[in-house]
């Protein structure tokens, strides 16, 4: 495990017990220097961390405090409140937010605590609660590097993918793109699963073939392979890689469109995403 003596001897500090905070807390119990916890509710606790009373507590004894409460204001009481981070902490804490807030809120909580020398990073995180307890989430983390490589070693019990996203706010930017993707894909699958019904599918039989397959293929992340969403030149290697994409997505969108007007079934996403398909991978009519 990486870190000097000194910082594997101290503890971690976790803050919030709820269903993603609980799991995550669960993992940083192993971390050699202990775990101390703090919960609105004063039966939450961790088998094997200390209970404090409160986040202030916390701050007297650790200096990597975690975060994980339901909102923006919880997360302001928690860091700035009366019995709040910054009403003991040392300079030198970093203060690691897993709640999804706004990504103006970090950065102002940053100026707050960079006057009393306490770093503060926004660490959304996605896997859900299972990715928690196997240890795999993955953290979006925002703000300075140095205050970054300083939490990887006690989230490393946490996380398989420790991601530094860029200034402080950049992980919840992160975080909020990666869920734009994800329940937009879940309203995709309420249409996709109106369509099947109407055509007499089984739809947990549908269920297990799309788990599968995207199990294989990566789902929607296998087409995340540029670093920019610029049209691509008709020279360039992803041109034709893309213009493949492109074809075969058309044709099955086009196709499931027919099937619903056959049936009745109105697709509204689907028509969406025939007319935006091409250009969004950057080889539409105009690249062509």
């Amino acid at each position: 495990m990486s870190g000097n003596d000194e910082t594997v001897s101290e503890p971690v500090g976790f803050i919030g017990l709820g269903n993603m905070g609980a799991p995550i807390a669960e993992r940083l119990a192993a971390w050699p220097g202990g775990l101390i916890v703090s919960d609105v509710r004063p039966d939450a606790t961790i088998d094997g961390a200390r209970r404090a009373e409160s986040p202030a507590e916390i701050a007297s004894a650790a200096t990597v405090i975690g975060i994980t409460v339901l909102n923006d204001e919880q997360v302001r009481t928690v860091v700035t409140g009366p019995d709040g981070i910054l009403a003991s902490a040392r300079p030198g804490t970093v203060v690691v937010i897993h709640s999804t807030i706004g990504p103006h809120t970090a950065v102002d909580l940053e100026a707050v605590c960079a006057a009393k020398g306490v770093a503060v990073l926004d660490a959304p995180v996605s896997g859900g609660a299972q990715g928690a307890k196997e240890g795999r989430l993955a953290l979006m983390v925002g703000g300075d590097r140095d205050a970054y490589l300083r939490i990887k070693a006690p989230y490393a019990l946490v996380s398989d993918m420790l991601i530094h996203a860029g200034p402080v706010g950049s992980g919840t930017k992160m975080k909020l793109a990666r869920n734009l993707l994800h329940f937009i894909s879940f309203t995709a699958t309420t249409e996709a699963s109106r369509l099947a019904e109407a055509a007499g599918i089984d739809l947990v039989k549908l269920g297990k073939v799309v788990r599968h397959t995207d199990a294989i293929t990566g789902g929607a992340g296998a087409i995340m392979l540029r670093d920019t969403t610029a049209p691509i030149a008709r020279d360039d290697f992803w041109y034709d890689v893309f213009d493949h994409v492109r074809g075969l997505g058309e044709k099955d969108l086009g196709l499931a469109l027919d099937l619903g007007d056959e049936l009745g079934v109105d697709l509204p996403l689907t028509a969406l995403a025939l007319e935006r398909f091409a250009d969004g991978l950057g080889v539409g009519k105009d690249e062509k």
